[in-house]
C-alpha cells in the first residue's frame, strides 16, 4: 500500500498527537549536509537507519553493490565525523545486523568473544562471516564505529538487528496515514511479510533450498521499544557496545509451515514450495545467538504466534487487489556461473536480510 512522505506523516502525527517532529532533508554522502543537520538540531541521541537495507539489491550488480557500499560506508563514516566536530557527546545509535556474524558452528554472543591462545586471554570483536555486500557494508560499519569510540571517545551502540516483521506498531494505530511501508516483495521485503502475502495471494509459499536455514526474528514492535531502551540508557564516552536485536529464533521452513497452518484455520489453502537456493550459504547449520542485553534493560517481546500471524493475514486480506504477484518471486543470484559471469537474474533472499 501506498504511504505519505515523511514529512506529510510527522505534520499528521502533529494534528493528531500534538507532537512536534521536525524534519531536514540531507544526504548523508555529503558531509556539508550531515554537519547542517547536527548544527540545526544539536542531538543528545542520532539514531541511523539510513542505509541501503537489502541484501538482494546489494548483490544485483556492480552498480548496486557500489550504491549499498557507498552509501552505507560512507554515510556512516561522515556521520561519526560530523558527530565528533559538533555533538562529541551525542549517542550514536546504529541499525547492524545479525547477519555480520553468519552461521558460525559455535554460539553467537553479542559483540564480543573472549578468547583463550596460547595462554593469554583477550575480549575481542566477535568474528564476522557477512553473506553479502549489504552484510560486508555493515560489517565496515561495525569496524569503523568501533575505531571512533575508541580514539576520540564518541557514545556508540551497535543494534544487531534480526529479520523483522509485522504489520504495524501501537503509534500507527491512530491512523493509516501513520502506517509504515509493508516490503513483501523478493528483494526488499523480508522472509515472514512474503509469506503472508503469498498465502493472501493463493500462491505457493516459496522457500528456498531446504529451508533449514535459522535466523533471529522480531516484531516490528519490538523495534521501537529497543530503539526507546537503548536512548534511555546509553553508553559511556568511548564505550561501543553491541546489542543483538531479535527475540526468537526459527527456520525459514518453520515460518512457512506457520503461515501455511495459519492460512488454513481461515479458509485459505496454500501449499509450500522448495525453489533453487540462489544463496552460497549453509542450509543446515548451528544457530544459536545470545540477545540478553536489551532484555536486561526492560524489552519485553512480542513473541510469534498463531495469534498475530492470523492478524497479519487480516490486515494484507484487505489489501489483496494492491498485492503484485511479480514482485514476489526471486530475480537476483548470488551464485557465478561456469563461465565466470555473474548470472544476470534467478532468486532473492526473502528480504532485506532474508
Amino acid at each position: 500500500w501506498a504511504i505519505p512522505s515523511f514529512s506529510e506523516r510527522a505534520r499528521h502525527w502533529q494534528r493528531i498527537k500534538g507532537t512536534t517532529i521536525g524534519t531536514y532533508a540531507a544526504d548523508l554522502t555529503d558531509y556539508d549536509d550531515v554537519v547542517a543537520v547536527l548544527r540545526e538540531f544539536r542531538p543528545d541521541a542520532v539514531i541511523h537507519f539510513a542505509e541501503q537495507p537489502s541484501a538482494p539489491f546489494s548483490m544485483l550488480n556492480v552498480a548496486t553493490a557500489r550504491e549499498t557500499q557507498v552509501n552505507n560506508v560512507v554515510g556512516t563514516l561522515n556521520l561519526i565525523w560530523a558527530m565528533r566536530e559538533n555533538c562529541p557527546d551525542c549517542h550514536l545509535v546504529k541499525l547492524g545486523t545479525m547477519g555480520e556474524y553468519g552461521t558460525p558452528n559455535i554460539d553467537i554472543e553479542e559483540g564480543f568473544i573472549t578468547v583463550n591462545h596460547k595462554g593469554r586471554s583477550d575480549t575481542l570483536p566477535y568474528p564476522k562471516q557477512p553473506g553479502s555486500f549489504y552484510h560486508l557494508s555493515k560489517v565496515h560499519d561495525s569496524h569503523n564505529l568501533i575505531f571512533a569510540a575508541k580514539i576520540w571517545g564518541l557514545r556508540v551502540t551497535d543494534l544487531n538487528q534480526g529479520v523483522v516483521y509485522g504489520v504495524q506498531t501501537e503509534e500507527m494505530s491512530a491512523s493509516k496515514l501513520l502506517r509504515t511501508s509493508f516490503h513483501y516483495d523478493a528483494t526488499f521485503g523480508t522472509v515472514l511479510n512474503r509469506f503472508c502475502a503469498q498465502a493472501v495471494a493463493g500462491i505457493p509459499l516459496t522457500v528456498y533450498g531446504e529451508g533449514h536455514q535459522t535466523r533471529g526474528f522480531l516484531n516490528i514492535k519490538d523495534t521501537i521499544q529497543c530503539i526507546d531502551l537503548t536512548v534511555k540508557n546509553p553508553p559511556q564516552p568511548g564505550e561501543f557496545r553491541v546489542f543483538n536485536q531479535f527475540t526468537e529464533q526459527f527456520s525459514v521452513l518453520e515460518l512457512a509451515n506457520l503461515v501455511k497452518g495459519t492460512a488454513a484455520e481461515k479458509g485459505i489453502k496454500v501449499k509450500v514450495e522448495s525453489i533453487p537456493n540462489p544463496r552460497t550459504e549453509m542450509e543446515r547449520h548451528h544457530y544459536n545467538a545470545v540477545h540478553t542485553r536489551l532484555l536486561d534493560l526492560g524489552l519485553k517481546p512480542h513473541r510469534l504466534s498463531d495469534t498475530l500471524v492470523a492478524s497479519m493475514l487480516q490486515e494484507i486480506m484487505e489489501a489483496k487487489a494492491e498485492i503484485d504477484e511479480e514482485v514476489l518471486l526471486p530475480k537476483v543470484n548470488w551464485r557465478v556461473d561456469r563461465t565466470g559471469m555473474v548470472e544476470a537474474e534467478v532468486a532473492a533472499a526473502g528480504g532485506a536480510d532474508r
